[in-house]
């Protein structure tokens, strides 16, 4: 395979990813704390293995026992100042890495009292649960964002002095001391749903993806998406498309995956002939739609999987044919804009062979196909992500090339405990606004005023949802999002008569597409620093190949077949899936002025308006768009015609 002679160093690209993802601003220690470091999270890696293998605790001590080891690694490892040394551990720190442990401890200490007590608040048990929020909410600072604290902090005052607010979002009051109890004493509050979820399947498919990047998935990934698509008109830019959308799967953060594949495919783009800003775009949108790709999606979906109580195993099948539309109209985006330039693909000569790509490394998938094996005939998520685990480990020694070494299982352990910090922190902390909406019923209150706000108007709740998640998603990572715009939304648009589903589907795409809508758009940001281009150009490319992810929740939503739900016939899935895959066909050429030739002004509008309706999965819209789109090409051809006679 070509390399690129910009390829990044990896101090740069380490630089990159630290700049826009926060959960790689993390202490490198050396020598003894290292190894203390190393410890602590594979202790944690094999705790997490050894309930999932031998069975999971009771809720709360589970809960419990998961915050704990994460309060240990966040407060060792995430200093609480930039200014404080990132090789030295800061006294502060040190000292709030032992008193963060113990309050959780102390919920499993005295679990048996906790229950029998039913609601009741003691003193100390009042200072260690105020002790425990607050430090919830450092944690998640630290790692995740202050944001995400600061709408905690708000969900707090609200349930503390909401009495005093006019109109329908009052409610009765809440003591401190109910609150306090209501928070961190019961499976309510920060050991809810999110951390639960958490302590169980998402820290597996974390510790998978560890185990198999450890075995080089991610190089055969890049090689079999050269070997398929290096060839094509513009390449690069679709290996781009399809191996970060593969490595999505084993990658839990949008950033991580942009800075991971990126300074290999950027490159590439750019010697090929593509501009920075649309180099930058392609690998930021590829990598963020990683999160919508089953069998293995974004941490949000097991979460969507306990709310609304579907399997995860129907919710990964529900969620192929939109994922199959989204990189469809990203592919087709980089398609035509390797047309309008005239960009061809690698030739033969520098790209791997198929047949000898899975000759020799081709084992390294079995994991993927025994999970979705296992998911699709009933095992539980949590025994699923457990057996690839030791499927990974297993498939790695077929061939001595691909064999990890005795040092990289527990070098894994340690990276999956790390990889999961920012879930552990972004949940316990989600699991605060979760407490404050089951305490004072704000959830439905916000979500009537949404319905009441749009004028009970299907489409306007719909598009006032996406902009609370969009603008969420600007500083507050994709889990607590979802948790949010699900708790407020998601009631709203179930007392509109939409099913579950795709309520809950809908607010999980836009939470996970903010991170390549600007102006913060932080997958774009990533993508534009290792282009060398132009952020905000990055940005709003990244938005324009990401159109589908855009008009894709809507169809699903007026047209819930295409998430397979309330199917009596298969036409009523394969029509509006084709009729939005030829709106996303013409609105991408629409939006990158170029469908089969050069587009005009009027052309570009007509393709792109044909193309719009067409994602709406209605008769009449149907009609009217294909409509538009034979006129636009019948435009087009006595243009074009016109042209060659003068």
């Amino acid at each position: 395979m070509i390399v690129s002679n910009e390829k990044m160093s990896s101090e740069q690209t380490r630089e990159i990813l630290e700049k826009y993802d926060r959960e790689a601003r993390y202490r490198t220690f050396k020598g003894f704390l290292a190894r203390i470091v190393a410890a602590i999270a594979i202790t944690f890696s094999v705790f997490q293995i050894y309930t999932a293998a031998f069975g999971v605790l009771d809720a709360m001590i589970q809960r419990s026992v998961h915050l704990a080891f994460g309060f240990s690694l966040i407060f060792l490892l995430y200093p609480a100042s930039k200014k404080w040394s990132r090789e030295k551990l800061h006294w502060f720190d040190l000292l709030l890495a032992i008193i963060a442990p113990l309050t959780t401890i102390y919920v499993v200490a005295n679990y048996k009292e906790l229950v029998l007590r039913a609601g009741t608040v003691t003193s100390l048990d009042l200072i260690v649960g105020l002790l425990g929020i607050a430090l919830v909410l450092e944690a998640a600072r630290r790692v995740v964002g202050l944001p995400i604290s600061v709408v905690a902090i708000c969900f707090i005052l609200y349930a503390l002095y909401g009495r005093y607010i006019p109109g329908i979002l009052a409610h009765r009051g809440v003591s401190f001391q109910r609150l306090v109890g209501h928070l961190f004493y019961t499976t309510e509050g920060i050991f809810g749903i999110p951390l639960g979820v958490s302590s169980t399947f998402v820290f597996l498919f974390i510790l998978l993806g560890a185990f198999l990047e450890r075995t080089g998935l991610g190089q055969l990934f890049i090689d079999l998406a050269n070997a398929l698509a290096g060839w094509a008109t513009g390449g690069p830019a679709k290996v781009a498309v399809f191996s970060s959308g593969m490595m999505g799967m084993i990658s839990g953060s949008s950033v991580a995956n942009v800075v991971g594949t990126g300074t290999f495919t950027i490159p590439m783009m750019k010697k090929l002939g593509y501009k920075p800003e649309f180099a930058g775009a392609v690998e930021a949108t590829a990598s963020t739609g990683g999160q919508l790709m089953p069998p293995i999606m974004g941490a949000a979906a097991f979460l969507m999987a306990e709310f609304t109580g579907i399997a995860y195993s129907k919710i990964i099948v529900s969620a192929a044919i939109p994922a199959a539309l989204y990189y469809f109209g990203v592919w087709m985006g980089v398609h035509w804009e390797a047309k309008k330039l005239g960009l061809r693909g690698l030739s033969k000569e520098e790209l791997p062979k198929m047949k000898k790509v899975l000759m020799e490394r081709g084992h390294l998938l079995f994991p993927l196909v025994a999970i979705i094996y296992l998911l699709v005939t009933g095992f539980t998520p949590m025994k699923a992500a457990l057996y690839a685990i030791v499927f990974s480990v297993a498939s790695s020694l077929i061939r001595k090339s691909t064999r990890i070494k005795f040092s990289d299982i527990p070098a894994a352990l340690e990276a999956g405990a790390r990889g999961a910090l920012s879930v552990v922190a972004a949940t316990a902390c989600a699991g605060i606004i979760i407490g404050v909406v089951t305490l004072t019923g704000i959830g439905l209150k916000l979500g009537t005023a949404l319905v009441d706000l749009a004028g009970g108007n299907l489409l306007i709740t719909l598009f006032f949802t996406m902009l609370t998640s969009l603008v969420l998603g600007m500083g507050v990572p994709t889990t607590a999002n979802y948790v949010i715009t699900s708790t407020i939304a998601a009631p709203a648009l179930l007392r509109l008569g939409v099913p579950i589903l795709p309520a809950h589907m809908f607010a999980f795409y836009f939470g996970i597409i903010a991170d390549v809508t600007p102006p913060v758009a932080l997958a774009a940001m990533a993508g534009a620093g290792i282009a060398r281009a132009n952020p905000m150009r990055t940005g709003l490319t990244a938005s324009r190949l990401a159109i589908a992810a855009f008009l894709v929740p809507y169809a699903f939503v007026l047209s819930p077949q295409l998430l397979l739900v309330k199917v009596s016939n298969p036409l009523e899935v394969i029509w509006p899936a084709f009729t939005c895959a030829v709106g996303l066909f013409t609105l991408s050429g629409g939006l990158a002025g170029y469908l089969f030739g050069n587009l005009a002004a009027w052309e570009r509008l007509l393709y792109g308006l044909g193309g719009v309706l067409l994602v709406e999965p209605r008769r009449t819209t149907d009609l009217i768009g294909f409509g538009l789109i034979v006129l636009a090409f019948l435009l087009q051809r006595v243009r074009m015609r016109l042209t060659k006679k003068s």
